[in-house]
């Protein structure tokens, strides 16, 4: 159902996009096109994992669970949520090509685990160092974090 849904607003973003950049004289390859929307598919997986992880968070916190420990756990269901909806959705592999599940799964977690790191960094720096107010950090390590995450997920996590 959910795939039928977004092959709804693929289809009709595509004959938009297209005819306004048709009617303004500008060409888009297709190849583009495709990329970009696998980043936007990439985007709404990471949007659904930011929503996991604030109310499974909430809800532990809410039943007496110690903050770290449901952060983590929060987190965790984030990569497991990510690698599902990625493997499956946005970097889905070809009928005929085999990728190891186990390996693709270690891979998607190092890289997200490897992007909290590096944001926690980019925070440190941008708060502590270079003085931006402590709500608009995060904002600007995810300009740099989000990409990033894409590149490695689909040069290496799900690279076939």
């Amino acid at each position: 159902m959910l795939n039928q849904i977004w092959n709804f607003i693929e289809s009709l973003s595509h004959k938009i996009v297209f005819s306004l950049a048709g009617f303004i004289g500008v060409k888009i390859e297709e190849e583009k096109w495709q990329a970009l929307m696998q980043f936007v598919k990439f985007g709404m997986v990471g949007a659904s994992n930011t929503i996991l992880t604030i109310v499974l968070y909430t809800l532990l916190v809410a039943i007496g669970i110690h903050y770290q420990v449901s952060y983590f756990l929060g987190y965790l269901a984030g990569i497991v949520n990510a690698f599902y909806w990625n493997n499956k959705y946005v970097f889905k592999q070809k009928s005929e090509q085999e990728r190891s599940i186990l390996q693709a799964f270690v891979k998607c977690a190092m890289s997200y685990i490897g992007g909290y790191l590096f944001s926690t960094l980019l925070l440190t720096l941008w708060v502590s160092i270079l003085h931006f107010p402590k709500f608009i950090g995060p904002a600007i390590s995810l300009v740099v974090t989000i990409p990033l995450n894409f590149v490695l997920n689909k040069k290496w996590a799900f690279k076939i």
